[in-house]
């Protein structure tokens, strides 16, 4: 006769997932009766079903290794990762930086496409930079200083304007101008046609212009006389050169 130590039944079918023909109450009590031999083969039958059930979850469910690609680092080969800004969310960006004025213009479609090819490109700072151009072009060809016109002309126009002046030197005549004021400048049309971008420029000032003969004889002009003058100007620059700066391509005065 064997003597077994307590063992609370329920506990162990219900681990075991098995249920079991013969079970007492569960009362938590010693089991003191005397068990039979086959009692005793049930339980090893038992242990080795369980064992069994246990090493077929793992063969069926498998075991970690270290090995295992995690779902955070999951990446499937024909998925292509996008660039942390997308074309729109570029597009949408530059308009942002676009300044408000010129939203829902004629002028925003060409300050846009300037600004994505340039994102250093600002209305603002060009329209600084072509007021100062234009004081340097106005009174450098009033000077006759076609040095200092040069690098801000297109070939072109710089060759009307060296044209210009060596003809008021073959007559030995002078030009003096005055600025008194400058207006702010305004941007007239922005247009980008391949890699080629132009803006026209509105500048309203007020000018003296009187020219001399050689012997300091005033023969065109009032010095006396302030002028309003309207101009609108040109400027090209290449969009793929590295070169920031920009030309004027052509002038023309506002009547």
């Amino acid at each position: 006769m064997i003597v077994l130590p307590s063992v609370n039944v329920c506990w162990l079918s219900q681990s075991a997932g098995i249920g079991m023909v013969h079970r007492q109450k569960c009362s938590g009590k010693r089991f003191n009766q005397p068990m039979q031999g086959f009692q005793f083969v049930d339980i090893i039958l038992l242990a080795m079903v369980a064992g069994f059930l246990i090493l077929r979850l793992r063969s069926t469910l498998g075991r970690r290794t270290g090995h295992e690609q995690g779902q955070d680092n999951y990446r499937p080969d024909n998925v292509v990762e996008l660039s942390p800004r997308a074309n729109s969310d570029s597009d949408a960006e530059v308009i942002r930086d676009i300044d408000p004025a010129y939203i829902g213009t004629p002028l925003e479609e060409g300050l846009t496409q300037i600004t994505l090819s340039d994102p250093t490109f600002s209305a603002e700072d060009f329209l600084g930079g072509a007021g100062k151009a234009f004081e340097m072009i106005v009174i450098a060809y009033a000077e006759h200083d076609t040095d200092a016109l040069k690098p801000l002309l297109s070939d072109e126009v710089y060759s009307n304007f060296a044209a210009a002046v060596q003809d008021r030197e073959d007559r030995d005549e002078r030009m003096e101008t005055e600025l008194v004021a400058i207006k702010p400048s305004k941007l007239e049309s922005v247009a980008v046609d391949g890699r080629t971008a132009t803006i026209a420029v509105r500048f309203e000032s007020e000018q003296v212009n009187i020219i001399k003969d050689a012997d300091g004889q005033i023969i065109d002009g009032d010095p006396e006389h302030i002028e309003n003058v309207t101009d609108i100007w040109t400027f090209e620059r290449n969009l793929a050169s590295s070169n920031p700066n920009w030309l004027l391509i052509a002038t023309r005065s506002v009547d």
